[in-house]
């Protein structure tokens, strides 16, 4: 029992005397981070160009039929809302 006892301790010295525990990936982890914050950092240089594909019409007031339709579909969130609202109540009794 003293011979484990002793050569588990003889074998623990011998790897704490190995060396120290840092990585190389660990350094090279940190390297990847800060040259990713500062790119971040860089000033822009860029100028913003014109899309002439995005071009928006100047008309775009909504149809009477597209303002009906927008119409029905607020009222049936509305009533919707209601009828959760029931039966929240319902159930809270």
């Amino acid at each position: 029992m003293k011979f484990r006892l002793a050569a588990a301790t003889a074998a623990s010295l011998a790897l704490a005397a190995c060396g120290s525990a840092d990585d190389a990936s660990t350094e090279a982890e940190a390297n990847t981070v800060e040259v990713a914050a500062d790119e971040a950092m860089e000033p822009v240089t860029e100028e913003p160009v014109e899309d002439p594909a995005a071009d928006i019409e100047e008309d775009t007031a909504p149809t009477a039929a597209e303002a009906a339709s927008v119409e029905e579909a607020g009222d049936e969130a509305a009533a919707t809302a209601a009828a959760a609202l029931d039966a929240m109540a319902d159930d809270s009794q």
